[in-house]
This record gives structure tokens, C-alpha cells and sequence, in this order.
């Protein structure tokens, strides 16, 4: 976290540790971070440079913290500094861009065609990292330069905050991994539906950028895309998500369940919540055991439990009783 004034994590560790504890010596740090005398020196040195530490005037052996408000300050007065003066000449390339583009075509800053698997998932990442407030997508079961699981970009936008919808068409749920991404997703805050179709796939950020694939523009075996900039299909690609989000069923469970533990035994637990939506999701029971790495026995046992734990005689009503219970959202 504080890379940009020079600290490694251990640094950072010391100095946490010395924040804390006001005063120490080498010695306890050392002790209080499983650490050796000698790398908590060379940390502590570090430090010194760097503003953050002192040597005690009262105590011997022991170090003292600076106050992170002065100390840190001037770095990061530098910081704002520099990302201002990025600021600017991002904004002269594209300018000089914009002209240069008008003069060759009339279009040239509002569609752009990507080609090649390396290209386009740099821009698939550029475009979430670059995501400020939304990010919307649509998912379908045929990935086409990255993978749910290879999405490391994802995390770190959702960590920032940014809202995160997501349209899963259902035949993707049958992909590798999927559910325990699904349920990971939803886990830290993610909104997700899944739909019978989906059109394509699509990610847009910020309501300003698109990404859409292009099927055998390139290449045999080479995938493209196309980034959108143009007010017009940018509105289209938008309305034709906002439709597929109305029209897909929300999903809604976690790696835990979400219920306290003194109401499982009268509730169902994490996985019945699993079993639940997976099966309104329109999942077969076998579909469910494989997706769950559960028996097919074990989720139609499981299906009847809930079934008489809910005093229904069908699964139309299981359905409706969840809804109900709030097991699932409506």
C-alpha cells in the first residue's frame, strides 16, 4: 500500500508495528512480526531514509514512528503532481489523436477493430481498470480471449467499489468453474442474472465504452472485437443489456449461505440455497449434482427436504415457497 514512497511489504509491516506500538526496540519487532533482528535493521534503515522512523533521543535501541500525516505528505503531493501532468498529456494525445483521426475518417475516435488473442484481452483489461462507477456485461458460454477465472482485472475493480452487473446466459453455468465464480461474486457484492440466452457477449464501462466480439473477422482461430465510442451504438449496446437484465432471473447465494447458525436448523443451509437457485435457474438435477460436485441422490434428497421442510407437494410451489422465505430474490 505504501509502494509509492519506496517501502516493500516488510517496510510497511515495521512501520505499522512501530505506529502501534510507539516506541520499540529492533528486538521486539523482531518478535512481534516473527521476523530476524537483522531484516527488521535493514527495514528500520529503510524507514530512516525514507523520513518514516527515528531513533529514539530517550530510549535506547528503541525506534519511533513518524506521523503518517507528515511523513507521508510530500510523496504524496509528488503523486497528485505527477497523475495531473498524466492527466494532461493523456488529454493532448488524444486530442492530437482526435485531429489526426478526423482528417483520414470521420469515425476513426468512435469505432476501433482489435484483432488477435493477446490484443484483445489488453483491452478487456484496460477496459475494467479504467472503470470508474459501472461496469456492465453480458456472458456467454463461449469465452473468447479470457477466461471467468483468468479475470484478475475484475477483482481489483470490484475491490474499488465500482458497481458490477453481470448477465450470465445459462448454458455458460455448465463452463468449468463457473458456479464457484458465481458464488464468489456474489459473495463480495456483485449483482448477477442469469438469462435462457444471451445475444453476445459485452462489457461496457461507465456507459461511455464498449466491447463487443466480431466473429471470423480475422484470422481462422484468431479472435477480434470491436471497441464502441459512438454515442448512438453505445445507446443501442446499453438498451439491448438493460433488456437482458429485465428478462433474466436473479441469482442470490454465497460461499456461507448468508444465514446465522442458531436458523440452520430450521432453514436450509448454504448448499439447499445452491440447489435452490441453480434449479429455478432452469438447471436440470443432474446439472446441479455437477455443478456442486454433489450426487444426483444427494440433490433430489435434498430437493425433498426442503420440500417437506416447506410442507409443498411440488416443486412449482418449492419454487414459490423460496421466493416467499427469501431464500432467493425476487
Amino acid at each position: 500500500m505504501l509502494e509509492f514512497v519506496g517501502l516493500n511489504e516488510r517496510s510497511e509491516l515495521v512501520y505499522r508495528s512501530l505506529l502501534s506500538l510507539g516506541a520499540a526496540t529492533p528486538a521486539v519487532l523482531g518478535e512481534r512480526l516473527s521476523l530476524p533482528v537483522p531484516l527488521i535493521r535493514h527495514a528500520l534503515a529503510g524507514l530512516e531514509a525514507a523520513g518514516l522512523a527515528a531513533a529514539s533521543a530517550s530510549l535506547a535501541d528503541h525506534y519511533v514512528a513518524a506521523p503518517p500525516g507528515v511523513a507521508l505528505a510530500p510523496a504524496l503531493s509528488q503523486r497528485r503532481h505527477e497523475l495531473h501532468e498524466a492527466e494532461r498529456a493523456v488529454e493532448a494525445l488524444a486530442e492530437e489523436y482526435r485531429r489526426n483521426g478526423a482528417a483520414v475518417s470521420g469515425v476513426a475516435d468512435l469505432v476501433e477493430v482489435v484483432t488477435g488473442v493477446s490484443a484483445v484481452r489488453h483491452r478487456f483489461e484496460q477496459i475494467q481498470l479504467g472503470t470508474e462507477e459501472e461496469l456492465l456485461a453480458l456472458v456467454t458460454d463461449a469465452p473468447v480471449a479470457v477466461r471467468a477465472e483468468e479475470n484478475d482485472a475484475e477483482d481489483i475493480v470490484v475491490a474499488r467499489g465500482v458497481i458490477h452487473r453481470t448477465v450470465l446466459s445459462r448454458a455458460s453455468l455448465a463452463e468449468s468453474q463457473v458456479v464457484a465464480q458465481l458464488a464468489l461474486a456474489l459473495g463480495r457484492g456483485q449483482q448477477v442474472r442469469v438469462a435462457d440466452s444471451v445475444p453476445t457477449k459485452l462489457i461496457i464501462a461507465d456507459r461511455t465504452l464498449a466491447m463487443v466480439p466480431l466473429r471470423r473477422l480475422a484470422s481462422p482461430g484468431e479472435p477480434a472485437a470491436l471497441l464502441v465510442r459512438a454515442p448512438g451504438l453505445l445507446e443501442a449496446l446499453i438498451g439491448l443489456f438493460e433488456q437482458c437484465w429485465r428478462l433474466a432471473f436473479p441469482v442470490r447465494f454465497s460461499s456461507d449461505g448468508g444465514l446465522p447458525v442458531e436458523e440452520l436448523a430450521d432453514q436450509p443451509d448454504h448448499v439447499d440455497l445452491q440447489i435452490v437457485s441453480l434449479l429455478l435457474a432452469g438447471l436440470t438435477d443432474a446439472s446441479v449434482a455437477k455443478q456442486l460436485d454433489l450426487g444426483l441422490r444427494t440433490v433430489q434428497r435434498r430437493v425433498q427436504r426442503l420440500m417437506v421442510l416447506t410442507g409443498v407437494t411440488t416443486r412449482m410451489q418449492l419454487g414459490w415457497h423460496a421466493y416467499e422465505k427469501g431464500w432467493v430474490a425476487r
